[in-house]
């Protein structure tokens, strides 16, 4: 009886470690975006006026991490409905902490056609030796 108790558990672990793996790489294969490395998008900041920064973190994200000198927030959630307020005349690489949430922008403005660098996180570039720009938000009246 033990004996078949311990198979069962066994089975299960193994059955749920194979199916949080398989969540795990779907998740991997949701975006297509590339993840920009702090380098590939130091090259991309170069040259001012090239690229559009669209960052979709929400200003208390921002404000905590740090950001770019220069970028369009729209937050995820928002952005299928401000399409047309967004650029089109450069490519764009889509920022939030970890370049998950960027990367899922960057597959939403690639399909409404937009040109697309990449996706960034900003903690990762800045963890990368990238310098972030600290907003200080204005005290409280």
């Amino acid at each position: 009886m033990n004996k078949m108790v311990l198979t069962i558990l066994v089975a299960a672990v193994v059955a749920f470690g194979q199916s949080d793996n398989a969540k795990q790489g779907a998740d991997k294969q949701a975006t297509h975006a590339k993840v920009l490395t702090r380098a590939e998008l130091d090259e991309l900041l170069a040259k001012p006026g090239r690229v559009l920064i669209v960052d979709v973190r929400r200003p208390d994200e921002i404000s905590k991490v740090g950001g770019f000198p220069v970028y369009l927030n729209v937050q995820i959630d928002d952005l299928q409905t401000r399409l047309a307020w967004i650029p089109r005349d450069r490519p764009i690489v889509a920022v939030s902490n970890h370049a998950h949430r960027g990367a899922r922008a960057a597959d939403i403005l690639s399909r409404a056609g937009f040109k697309i660098a990449g996706a960034i996180g900003a903690e990762v570039y800045e963890s990368e030796g990238g310098k972030l720009t600290k907003v200080i938000p204005p005290p409280k009246p």
